[in-house]
């Protein structure tokens, strides 16, 4: 019989401290439904006491979701947990996860501490948190760096002190495969009652192994694994979930293990991160990238219209890949953009489908076709964005070779002092290009000179008449935020996301007011 295997997903948490992430609140909500969707045992929300944000996000997505084990991460202190469990507590099923760093040189240099004084601290942080729910995990940050015999010490004393499950994370991406493995077996063996808590493992990927590793500590006995979608987190990330999965899937005769995952969610769950948070999956990713059931060589080909098995071990299917289907367009109705939005995963309400309706009809009287990707860029536009303070009513742009310096001229819509009444306000102003003229002119109607850190444009479907998709990254009187906008013509789209971005710094400095 099968052993089944928890799937913790720290896509919430973990993924989105990584570069270009970052979400909102109603974006955080979506994902987390899609999360359930997929079928992941336990979503780490996030970590409530790194801000008020944070705290909001989580314990809204707790109030959001069902069944679904929520988590929320915290230092080994006790203000920590019990903000955690604050957020947490909203959820049918609430999970506090409690770490501390074991290995020597953590312990030396980030906290000054001796071992048994880190023990105490470890035993207290979960003796608290069991006296608030009885579901609670703790972690040894840098496990892989920490000397075997003090981490099985610190393990006994928390499963003593009620921990049910305990994780074993390679914080610094630093083990071995079969190492890691090695670990997990002498934990299991050694620790007296191990028997009775969940043993788990968090890998990242910094020298490329954070699947691998993940792999092999279940092999060796672990029974949960932290992963996060299309592996986003920390630097090079953490184990991706949809690798993990479908190395168990895949080779069931090897592991002989159970998960609860819809395999058919992997791709749509994935699409949708990376339609959130402005990343696109890279081609060549395992499993859910473009060319991940390509075949251009002409063997390759020949041996697939033999027989599909000669060169794929598993199917687009599977996976919920089923190519791109045209199915709306300018004479689509507003039931059928709900079917499909239902069919895609995105639960709205009939405001915000009336929003992304608009936005459709308009698009599709310029565009051929409306591809999956065109609506999942128009649900974040219309749907999931905070509310504006700024808008683009208007916008035109003159640049060329005639020695006349690139200009715009732009229309805004201010709600900034009255949500249901904008005001129009106008500028005209110059830049070294057209995208530089726009924002130089933005800079100008709202009265901010935020720094520019990053821009990106990405195509959301392929062809000419594709949608183009916009990221920046600002920093702004030392706020840093994220703006997206898509829009068929590059320069208006390149306007929303940087309109996004300032709206956001706004919303972010409002919270810091009220917190």
């Amino acid at each position: 019989m099968s052993d089944q295997v928890y799937i913790f997903d720290t896509t919430l948490r973990d993924g989105e401290q990584s570069p270009g992430a970052t979400m909102n609140t109603r974006e955080k909500i979506a994902m987390a439904r899609q999360l359930e969707k997929l079928g992941v045992n336990i979503i780490e929300a996030g970590f409530p006491a790194a801000s008020q944000g944070d705290f909001d996000a989580v314990s809204q997505i707790a109030k959001a979701v069902g069944d679904i084990q929520v988590a929320g991460l915290c230092r080994a202190l006790i203000p920590d947990i019990d903000r955690a469990y604050e957020a947490v507590k909203h959820a049918k099923n609430p999970r506090i996860h409690t770490f501390i760093a074991t290995s020597d040189i953590h312990m030396k240099h980030k906290f000054n501490k001796e071992p048994a004084q880190i023990l105490e601290m470890a035993k207290k942080a979960v003796r608290h948190a069991v006296s608030l729910t009885p579901n609670v995990e703790f972690s040894a940050e840098d496990a892989s760096r920490s000397r075997w015999d003090f981490l099985a010490e610190i393990v006994e004393a928390v499963i003593d002190e009620g921990a049910t499950t305990i994780n074993i994370p390679d914080t610094v991406g630093y083990a071995q495969p079969d190492e890691f493995g090695k670990l997990i077996e002498f934990l299991l063996k050694t620790v007296p009652n191990s028997h009775k808590a969940v043993f788990s493992v968090h890998c990242h990927n910094d020298l490329g192994l954070a699947t691998a590793n993940t792999l092999a500590a279940i092999k060796a006995g672990a029974r949960q694994a932290e992963v996060t979608l299309s592996g986003i987190g920390e630097r090079a990330g953490n184990a991706a979930l949809e690798e993990v999965i479908m190395g168990l899937h895949t080779r069931k005769d090897y592991y002989d293990i159970e998960t609860s995952i819809v395999t058919e969610q992997l791709f749509p769950s994935c699409r949708r991160l990376a339609s959130t948070i402005g990343q696109p999956i890279p081609p060549y990713k395992a499993i859910v990238g473009a060319n991940a059931f390509a075949h251009e060589s002409g063997i390759h080909q020949d041996g697939m219209l033999k027989n599909r098995q000669t060169y794929e071990i598993m199917t687009p299917e599977s996976i919920g890949k089923k190519g791109t289907s045209i199915v709306l367009g300018k004479h689509s109705g507003r039931n059928a953009l709900g079917s499909k939005l239902r069919e895609m995963g995105y639960e709205l309400n009939e405001e915000q489908i009336a929003d992304v309706f608009a936005a459709i009809k308009t698009l599709a009287d310029k565009k051929e076709h409306i591809f999956d990707e065109d609506v999942e860029a128009l649900v974040l536009e219309e749907a999931y964005r905070i509310h504006d303070l700024y808008r683009v009513k208007d916008l035109s742009v003159f640049s060329g070779t005639s020695g006349v310096s690139p200009h715009a001229a732009i229309v805004l819509e201010d709600y900034s002092k009255d949500k249901e009444n904008p005001v129009e306000i106008r500028e005209v102003g110059f830049g070294e290009g057209p995208i530089n003229a726009v924002f130089a002119t933005i800079n100008k109607l709202v009265g901010r000179e935020p720094k520019l850190e990053l821009y990106s444009v990405n195509a959301v479907t392929g062809g000419a008449d594709a949608q183009g998709a916009v990221m920046v990254h600002i920093i702004d009187d030392g706020v840093k935020s994220i703006g997206r906008g898509s829009d068929e013509d590059i320069v208006v789209a390149s306007a929303k996301a940087y309109i996004n971005a300032i709206n956001r710094v706004e919303r972010m400095k409002q919270e810091k007011q009220d917190a």
